[in-house]
């Protein structure tokens, strides 16, 4: 078994690496696609987050998304401020756009470049109804054998990162309720491939410095590589033993979408939390066709 007490200095710089990624916005959140009918989904959100390490500031990032009752875009920046960027610095950017079918986002094509003081990496993604039709990172990546290959099947229904962070609760009932946590996702990020389960935790309150106050339901999330990975990977290893990592999703005015205004997750140098400082939603009217 894995614990904080076993991971070597160097597992844990790993395991802040992946969380400075995901302070730019450009490390993998999560979702499921139910299939159920649902209202037009028309909505706007600007947020912008602060991430800390042991209740230290690490790190700031934004989330801008855009959804009209036939199509999409969401984009995201950020990278590591303070004491973690003195060790695993990094900057980046992420951006899906797409279609709205039954009120959800179904991405087309995605986007996402980090930069850290090693290297500057860039991923591309065309998608198709869950189908990743193309893929590319530039400069290519060293070939590793040890590394699981990632086959045709397992880039079939699947989300890219920026989309999968969005979780849409089906039915004409609250969206924040438990329901909404029991579900999972298969994710493909350009490189891995993993699988995403949720399950419900409990519901909180929340107020952002600016925007939203109010409910959230807390979801447990568990980590399951399934390939593009290194299996003897100390980080995987530990990410996949986590039972304590979480996300509270609060809703997107306007639509049955949640989005994340926190995460957690525990590391061996203390708990990295990702937490909206401000969180700005509102609905936008429907498109009214024109007539002659």
């Amino acid at each position: 078994m894995i614990t904080d007490k076993t991971i070597s200095p160097r597992t844990a710089l790993s395991v802040l690496r992946v969380f400075a990624a995901l302070c730019a916005g450009t490390w993998v959140l999560l979702a499921s696609l139910l299939a159920s009918p649902a209202a037009f989904a028309q909505g706007r959100l600007e947020a912008q987050y602060e991430a800390t390490l042991a209740g230290i500031p690490v790190g700031k990032g934004a989330w801008t998304i855009d959804i009209s009752d036939d199509q999409f875009s969401a984009s995201a920046f950020g990278g590591t401020s303070g004491l973690l960027k003195t060790f695993a610095s990094g900057s980046g950017t992420g951006a899906a756009q797409g279609r709205v079918v039954n009120g959800f986002p179904v991405a087309t094509n995605y986007s996402a470049s980090t930069t850290t003081s090693k290297k500057t990496e860039a991923i591309h993604m065309v998608l198709a109804n869950g189908t990743v039709k193309e893929y590319g990172i530039e400069p290519d990546p060293p070939v590793d054998p040890d590394r699981i290959p990632v086959t045709e099947a397992h880039r079939r229904g699947v989300f890219d990162p920026m989309t999968g962070s969005m979780l849409r609760v089906p039915g004409t009932s609250d969206p924040l309720s438990p329901e909404a946590c029991r579900t999972g996702a298969a994710i493909f990020d350009g490189r891995m491939r993993y699988d995403l389960k949720l399950d419900f935790k409990r519901m909180e309150t929340v107020k952002a410095e600016k925007g939203y106050r109010g409910p959230v339901v807390v979801c447990a999330v568990y980590f399951s590589p399934v390939s593009g990975y290194i299996p003897d990977r100390a980080v995987i290893k530990y990410l996949t033993a986590q039972r304590n990592i979480e996300i509270a999703f609060a809703p997107v005015a306007g639509t049955r979408l949640l989005v994340p205004f926190r995460m957690i997750i525990p590391t061996p140098l203390g708990t990295a939390m990702l937490e909206a400082t401000q969180f700005v939603t509102q609905a936008t009217p429907p498109r009214v066709a024109k007539t002659n």
